[in-house]
């Protein structure tokens, strides 16, 4: 069985009406950008047995990004909910934006690490191909390396780079 799903303006409604509205993206997508009253609760933590707490006797409205997360997940967010009913809403933040609804923004807080390591990573291969035809076609190599470690990072779960870029100054956590 899989959980119903609600529209940005049908999950705006509940809330309005006390449901909880749980952000399951990581806590720096979060304190980015999240909607108004939105709780987070990282998918993470969830797969590791945390719950839903004092939501009951109202349904609980599950987002991501872009909807994705939500429903690859929706047998485990289902549990986290229990005994209260499980909502997954669709089109995630980037639909509430889309229907004009608010959101609360802080530009202070750094980019999500996937972002940045999309980041670095294109700019050291478009570098590399740039070099490549221009100074020496041994520069190419700088791409072959960048794609071999983002095929690493895809085939592994290990990312390199994004431990590299979690240790940089702009990316502790402000809170």
């Amino acid at each position: 069985m899989t959980p119903e799903s609600v529209s940005p303006l049908e999950a705006k409604k509940l809330i309005d009406q006390g449901a909880v509205l749980i952000d399951i993206r990581d806590r720096a997508e979060y304190l980015r950008e999240h909607i108004p009253h939105a709780h987070s609760l990282p998918l993470t933590e969830m797969t590791a047995g945390k719950t839903v707490e004092g939501a009951e006797q109202q349904p609980v409205i599950f987002h991501c990004q872009a909807g994705m997360r939500t429903a690859q997940n929706a047998s485990a967010l289902m549990k986290a909910a229990s005994p209260a009913q499980a909502l997954l809403m669709t089109g995630g933040i980037n639909a509430w934006k889309s229907a004009h609804l608010p959101t609360i923004e802080d530009k202070k807080q750094p980019l999500p690490v996937m972002r940045q390591v999309q980041i670095v990573a294109g700019t050291l291969i478009l570098i590399g191909v740039v070099l490549g035809y221009t100074a020496d076609s041994r520069l190419f190599l700088l791409s072959g390396f960048v794609g071999a470690g983002l095929l690493f990072a895809g085939v592994s779960g290990f990312c390199g780079m994004a431990s590299l870029l979690l240790k940089m100054p702009w990316n502790r956590m402000e809170k």
